[in-house]
């Protein structure tokens, strides 16, 4: 492995490059140049390791291999979440949604009622993605109508859906969590609520407060001309429902995640088709998936909120994703990631002190893997002998890497999580950080946990000894 200030040497490289790019340029260039931030850093530690020990192919074609099997999965589930965006606000779905819930919704709970529906919906599908690519783009139009900021909105769809993605057994990330620690499913959930209901209750009591004595930035009634050119642009009508309906039921009936955005995206065009006529005029019949769509509504606002980008919006986090995807392969090809972990594992003595770094090995691998599920695997691998060595339950290791990484890969600019979501709600990483609540909350309350010992059972050393 090379030594250690060589294999930091490339992550201080690329924190320092889009520090950088967000000082000169400010956070919406992250997305635009962060693929040649990864790219160099890759290189760079390369030619560290060459330098230093030498490279092999065999372990460069592991890595690659390695993160390649994580991260490209969500290739198709990009493109398909762009699709189903597109096809469900041309079809009228999410414009109806939004229609509804300027009349139903309490404007001064917005936010609070967000969080919740998209908490109950992210815990019925299993999947923060898809929850954030359906319901949440309607929550950021019905947001906006009403005045309130882009990032308090975004900030609010998020720590619902990650929350419900969270405690779902039907989640990947929990189901891989629990299965990498061996904790038995459903024991992990309800020991990772300990820390997940507190810091989900604290986001619910900030949103209501903030709507309560902040308001939104303008007035709370909509604005009678854009719901007068909304009804104007598209057929308004409870028809429409009838396709998240049919995504609810393939979604409870465990169809793959796949499966559920390519046919919620064909029965997307079908009802543009159906139910929206004069939208389908305007539009090329191919086209309209694959290039930005932008309809004439009579309202400047309106026209940006019902824009949709196509295959063609989603290119650029795509390219993201592969560059990400390079830089985790370099770092685990070259033993880099691992002189890292070995480096932060070697002097842990005491509970809080593991605990506090499994808390900074996940965010730290967020940052290199720039991948969830890669980041809980190794993280799992990595503390697994800690933990046992020590007395400290697997469940508490589960529990630590799902509040350390699961839910703050949504925050970091350049992991798959963080450029999906930005490109998805159109607010950039940087914008929505600071009002995602829950997710800030939660590493946090998974270090308070630990130092109070809440709930922290330890074996004796002998058992420790024969568990492992």
């Amino acid at each position: 492995m090379p030594p250690l200030w060589a294999s930091a040497t490339p992550i201080a490289v690329l924190l320092l490059a889009l520090v950088g790019l967000i000082v000169w340029h400010g956070t919406d260039a992250i997305n635009s140049f962060s693929p040649y931030a990864l790219l160099g850093s890759s290189v760079l530690a390369l030619i560290l390791t060459a330098l230093t020990v030498g490279l092999r192919k065999s372990n460069l074609g592991n890595g690659l291999r390695r993160s390649a099997r994580q991260i490209m999965p969500a290739v198709p589930l990009l493109a398909l979440i762009a699709l189903v965006s597109t096809t469900w606000m041309l079809g009228g779905i999410v414009p109806t949604l939004i229609d509804y819930g300027l009349k139903f919704l309490n404007p001064t709970l917005f936010l609070m009622l967000t969080c919740m529906l998209c908490a109950c919906v992210s815990v019925l599908t299993g999947s923060s993605w898809t929850t954030i690519a359906t319901v949440g783009v309607a929550f950021m139009g019905i947001g906006a109508v009403l005045g309130y900021s882009t990032g308090w909105i975004a900030g609010a769809i998020i720590s619902g859906a990650y929350f419900g993605d969270k405690v779902s057994p039907l989640s990947d990330t929990t189901i891989i969590a629990s299965s990498t620690c061996g904790v038995d499913l459903f024991s992990h959930i309800r020991y990772m609520m300990l820390s997940s209901a507190p810091a989900m209750l604290l986001a619910l009591a900030v949103y209501t407060a903030v709507g309560v004595f902040v308001g939104p930035e303008a007035e709370t009634s909509p604005d009678p001309t854009l719901i007068e050119a909304l009804h104007r642009t598209f057929n308004i009508t409870p028809w429409v429902l009838a396709v998240p309906a049919v995504t609810g039921i393939l979604i409870a009936c465990k169809v793959r995640t796949i499966i559920v955005l390519a046919v919620s995206s064909v029965l997307g065009v079908i009802c543009m088709y159906a139910t929206q006529p004069q939208i389908a005029s305007q539009v090329h019949p191919v086209l309209f998936l694959l290039d930005e769509t932008v309809l004439s509504t009579g309202h400047a606002t309106l026209d940006n909120l019902v824009a949709t980008g196509g295959l063609a919006g989603m290119l650029p986090t795509i390219l993201l994703v592969l560059c990400a995807m390079l830089f985790g392969a370099a770092m685990l090809g070259t033993g880099m990631l691992r002189r890292i972990a070995e480096a932060f594992t070697h002097r842990l003595t005491k509970r809080t002190h593991i605990v506090g770094a499994t808390v900074g090995t996940g965010l730290f691998l967020n940052a290199c893997t720039a991948d969830q599920y890669l980041s809980i695997i190794i993280g799992g691998n990595m503390y697994g002998n800690v933990y046992s060595r020590f007395g400290l339950q697997p469940r508490l290791l589960s529990r630590t890497l799902e509040d350390s990484i699961s839910v703050t890969s949504v925050l970091i600019p350049w992991n798959s999580c963080g450029v999906t979501q930005s490109t998805v709600l159109g607010v950039a990483t940087l914008v929505y950080f600071p009002y995602c609540i829950f997710n800030i909350a939660s590493p946090l309350m998974s270090l308070l946990l630990a130092w109070t010992g809440f709930r922290i059972p330890v074996s004796r050393p002998e058992s420790a000894g024969a568990t492992a």
